[in-house]
């Protein structure tokens, strides 16, 4: 262990500490990431530019992931001026009728949409037609954002039980048949999601549903959200919910639409409302019809992995073009012009503040290090973080139930990256080495820190992670999701890892 090693550790345990203790992370991220180049090259001068490069690599990585966010607040936008994305969100209300029902119908949709995809691409469908309807029906943003981040970036993507490229890459080094540890990855990650989402209900859902008179009055305005401003009422009830003005990103905003005065009639949509309001949930629906049917028969061909999210982006965007014909055909050209620009505005000011702290983190990652530190093309940069986990693997012990919470915390580990798939080869060498020297089950270890990596960079844990989808697609701040997820995803990983220690 170099000191580059020790303190690139430091910085991260600094980093988690800060954002536990709800303050800004950016300027400790930017020194730590000046402070670890400059320690392991021995020059001022590399350095200073790693902190700039870090940036550059952090905004290609995350670039897709703010383009997704800010089309469809671009594409919703454009919908509010019609009054389409009310219109849109009515039907719904039969199936959503109060926020606790709410809660459950967007863990389950949540759910059952990224077992079959990525989690990632299926958010932007949630969030235009499913989430309205969740918070006109009283449950806060906040709320939502945690029931869809336990069901798609925890629960969905730990398993990963349809596409299995989890399990794959943990049987790479594990030496055990994939679907072995694909079905027990899939039992720990069940038993995890239901004792977060039950934690959380109790915790952060069954007490702080928003008023009914308040959510029916109100739609979530993306477009505005980050100003932490609640009109007609609702002002303080929603703005504690949504955790505003207590760390980086976004502040969910309820704009009330406001009942009729006793001598107004309820404006009525117009036939342009309605054409939208049905045409843009149908070419969602239609869309997930063919990637559903391209993946389950051979009706349709199969789409590539990896193309769900620029799908979904690109029928967003179509469809904010066609949203801003149909509202104003002289002027749609400065219309699309002046929503997509509100979306790139909107993405980058309630996210932005994730780049920073990402570069530091790459900074420790052998696929991006090499770059961050100025090293020649093809030269492989450190890999500060898996050099530190392979550094203490000789010291667990090899008892079962010890080996089983080890693979947990190596797992969670991994999983600062932000992703934590890359480490699942890792993972699964050391699940076979520590199962046959305690005489534990390789795949059920194996199973344990592929659930405890994509929980956490999947990522429920981290705030560089596509967590920040959920969080920017909600309008909640990033930091404070990633805070009131920590008690109950850590009390679900520990209770399943119990399980499978003593089941699987």
């Amino acid at each position: 262990m170099s000191p580059a090693h020790w303190i690139y550790l430091l910085g991260l345990a600094a980093l988690i500490a800060t954002v536990v203790a709800r303050k800004n992370v950016v300027g400790l991220a930017v020194c730590g990431t000046f402070v670890t180049a400059l320690v392991y090259s021995g020059s001022v001068t590399t350095g200073i530019a790693a902190v700039f490069n870090a940036g550059i690599v952090a905004a290609r990585e995350l670039l897709p992931i703010f383009l997704i966010i800010a089309i469809v607040t671009a594409m919703l936008g454009a919908m509010r001026g019609l009054g389409a994305d009310l219109m849109m969100v009515r039907p719904l209300q039969r199936f959503v009728r109060n926020g606790h029902l709410a809660y459950l119908v967007l863990a389950v949709v949540t759910y059952l949409l990224s077992m079959s995809f990525w989690p990632t691409p299926v958010l932007p469908l949630i969030a235009a037609i499913l989430l309205p309807a969740a918070v006109r029906v009283g449950l806060p943003p906040l709320a939502a954002a945690i029931a869809i981040a336990i069901t798609g970036q925890g629960m969905a993507l730990s398993s990963d039980y349809i596409m299995g490229v989890a399990s794959g890459l943990s049987a790479q080094g594990a030496h055990v048949p994939a679907g072995a540890i694909a079905d027990r990855a899939l039992i720990i990650s069940l038993i995890a999601g239901v004792v977060a989402l039950g934690v959380s209900y109790l915790r952060d859902v069954r007490t702080k549903l928003l008023d009914p008179v308040v959510a029916a009055a109100a739609t979530l305005d993306l477009a505005a959200a980050g100003d932490g401003d609640v009109r007609a009422g609702a002002r303080e009830a929603a703005h504690e919910e949504a955790g505003g003005g207590t760390g980086s990103g976004a502040t969910a905003t309820l704009t009330a639409t406001g009942p009729a005065g006793p001598d107004e009639e309820p404006a009525k949509p117009g036939v342009r409302a309605r054409i939208v309001a049905v045409a843009v949930p149908l070419a969602f629906a239609v869309l997930l019809a063919v990637m559903l049917l391209g993946r389950f028969t051979s009706l349709v061909p199969d789409i590539d992995d990896g193309q769900g999210a620029p799908l979904v982006g690109g029928t967003a965007a179509l469809a904010l073009v066609a949203v801003a014909v149909v509202a104003d055909r002289r002027n749609w050209l400065q219309s699309c012009a002046d929503h997509f620009t509100d979306g790139i505005g909107f993405a980058f000011r309630t996210m932005g503040v994730v780049i920073p702290i990402a570069g530091f983190v790459y900074v420790g990652l052998s696929d991006y290090s090499g770059e961050i530190l100025g090293k020649p093309d093809g030269v492989t940069g450190p890999a500060l973080l898996l050099d530190a986990i392979g550094h203490v693997q000789d010291h667990i012990p090899h008892v079962p139930v010890f080996a089983s919470f080890a693979m947990l915390l190596v797992g969670m580990v991994i999983g600062l990256d932000g992703n934590g798939w890359p480490g699942l080869p890792f993972t699964g060498s050391l699940a076979g080495e520590l199962g046959h020297a305690s005489g534990a089950d390789p795949a059920t270890l194996a199973a344990i820190a592929q659930n405890g990596a994509s929980w956490t960079g999947g990522g429920t844990l981290v705030i560089w992670s596509s967590l920040i989808v959920v969080a920017g697609l909600t309008g909640v701040p990033v930091i404070d999701l990633a805070r009131r997820l920590f008690v109950p995803v850590v009390s679900g990983l520990v209770v399943a890892t119990a399980v499978a220690a003593v089941a699987l």
